[in-house]
Formats: C-alpha cells, structure tokens, sequence
C-alpha cells in the first residue's frame, strides 16, 4: 500500500523547495522548484503544443547532468520570461554551473496557455514573468500552498478550474517520490460533469474528498467536453492549454533513469486526465532525482519507482483541480462548487 510523505508535497522528496508568485489582476503565475545541490534531471514532452526553455541539454547524450531549479508558469510564450527571473536570483546567491570562470545557473523551463482566462493581459511594453520569477526563489520553501496559486493562478480544465497541485508517496525501501503539476488541460479531470475523479482508484485517504468511482458509470462518461471550454472562451486552438509537471525523488538516478522517471510520470496524465496528450496540449514532465537517500536501486525496485510515478503524478493533477478556489471574473467555477 503507497503511504503519502508527511506535507504530501513535492518537498517531502529531500534537497527541494517551492516558490509561488501570483498576480491576481493578470490571473497568472510561477511556481519554481529550487535544488539545493544540482539534481540530476530529465524531461519528456508527449503533448503536441509545447513551449519550453532549456530542455534540449536534459537529454541523456547531451553533457550537462543537473540542473539548480526548474520553473513552471503561466503566460504561454510570455511565460519564459520567468526562468530569467529565477536564473537572476540564483546568480546572486553564487549558484550556477561553473564554466569559463562565470557561475550560470541552469534552470530549465515550462509554460502553460492561461492568456483567454478573463485576467487583465495590458502589462505594457514587458510581461511581469520575470519578475515573478525572481519572486518565487524568495518564497521558496518546504510549505507552500496548492490550488489557485503560482503556475495554477489562472488554469483552466474543460469546466472546471484548474490548478497547481501536488502529492508524496514513501515507498517501502525508503525512497520517496513527489510529483508537483500546473493543470491547464484541454479535457476533463472528473468523470463527465459528476464530483467524481477519473484518478480515485490512486487516491490516499480522502485527500481529494474521497469519493471513490461513481456506480453506476454515468453513460457519458468517455464523452470528450470540449465544449465546455468552448462556451467561454471560444474554438480551443492550438497552444492553447497544457498541464506542465516535475516528478522528483531521493534516489539515487543516472540521467536516462531519471528520464525514464519522466515517461512514466506521464502515466499519471492518463489515469487523472481524458483526454490527454491532445496536439493542443503541450504536457510535459520534468524529473528531478536529488539523491539524498542515498539508494540505488535494483531492478525491481526500479519496477516499484516507476510505478509510484504515475500513481503519485495522478493524485498531483487532482489535488490541484480539488484544491482550486474562487476570485473575482473567473470563467469556470470550482470543483468546490458542484
């Protein structure tokens, strides 16, 4: 049985941290996971419309092995902005990948589509990214809050509020594995329009109300609600969603397991999400392995992590859509409210 970690949090995996910064007129954010030693890290992109920052030097053949932080934000394009906010605070904390006699922080970077969620865009010459960027390293912590908040501020699903979302589990060997996900996508984390939750067969305690599975099946359960989304803010284009994810743990990984960590992860999209993985989502995963357990694990154990990647990615996605609130001209109304 998967028991969750003490915070049910990303930050019970050891050696991270969580920053949000929000603005609730732009109904955007940031969310950054801060390393505290460089993490060997990963990436796997399975969605059609992707906008990203630096992940090209997380694939196994190329030769940068960690990363000092990874940052998701609302924004689209935009949004990139942010990782030069966070790459500005590192830099003046003396925390960087040394070459040439320049410390240069690695800190690569995801955006979700949030710009048609009825939040004021008018920012002017500059979007404010970057500055919330440099805003999440100082509020960077063990604690930090799930729901409306950072990357999740302004997210959409298709009817429902989306969200930032996060969950722990604690493994029987002492590994713990935490996964931490921005949920904007173009189809449905419940089960048609009921309370229910496509990812209640992984659910821990009731930490997303503990509902279980509907019975009977409503009959319309695989319908595909776009139209939802559709009503309020017209045809869904291209780009225009996404649910961006880290999936970390303690053990102790090359960079091709921890990009196998990644492509499991992308398991916990399909148990909490349908339908996933659309050419207008740009879903995709980073990983993250700090190492600090010290454990390397075998083959079967190797078996029990992956595994508990997407089962741990799953309750991610749903705590965010769980845990989202209400604020002034939002479009969608919150799972809360049915």
């Amino acid at each position: 049985m998967f028991r969750t970690g003490p915070r049910n949090l990303i930050t019970d995996v050891a050696g991270l941290s969580v920053g949000n910064a929000s603005d609730a007129r732009l109904k955007s954010g940031v969310t950054t996971v801060l390393c505290d030693e460089p993490a060997v890290a990963g990436v796997q992109i399975l969605g059609g419309a992707p906008g990203t920052r630096e992940t090209d030097l997380l694939e196994p053949h190329n030769s940068v092995e960690t990363v000092h932080a990874v940052v998701l934000s609302g924004g689209s394009a935009f949004g990139l902005d942010a990782a030069s906010g966070v790459q500005a605070a590192l830099r003046e904390r003396g925390i960087g990948f040394e070459v040439g006699g320049f410390r240069v922080p690695i800190v690569p970077a995801a955006i979700l589509f949030d710009l048609r969620n009825g939040g004021d865009k008018d920012w002017g010459r500059y979007p404010p990214y970057r500055d919330l960027g440099y805003e999440t390293v100082q509020a960077a912590g063990s604690d930090f809050q799930i729901g409306t908040t950072g990357a999740g501020t302004g997210a959409l699903t298709s009817g429902l509020k989306g969200g930032l979302g996060s969950a722990s589990t604690l493994l029987d060997n002492g590994v713990t594995i935490g996964a931490l996900a921005a949920v904007n996508p173009i189809g449905s984390v419940t089960i048609s329009r009921s309370r229910h939750f496509w990812a209640a067969p992984f659910e821990i305690g009731d930490e997303f109300g503990g509902l279980g599975c509907p019975s009977p099946m409503p009959d319309d359960a695989k319908s595909i609600l776009l139209k939802f989304r559709e009503a309020f803010t017209g045809k869904a284009d291209a780009g225009g969603n996404t649910t961006i994810a880290v999936i970390a743990t303690d053990a102790v990984l090359t960079k091709a397991a921890a990009k196998r960590l990644a492509m499991s992860a992308h398991d916990g999209f399909v148990r909490a999400i349908w339908p996933t993985h659309t050419p207008a989502d740009g879903d995709l995963v980073f990983a993250l392995a700090t190492g600090r357990s010290g454990i390397r694990l075998e083959a079967d154990a190797a078996i029990d992590l992956y595994a508990a990647a997407g089962a741990t990615m799953a309750r991610a996605i749903t705590r965010g859509v769980f845990a989202a609130t209400p604020a002034e001209g939002d479009l969608f109304p919150v799972w809360s409210s049915r």
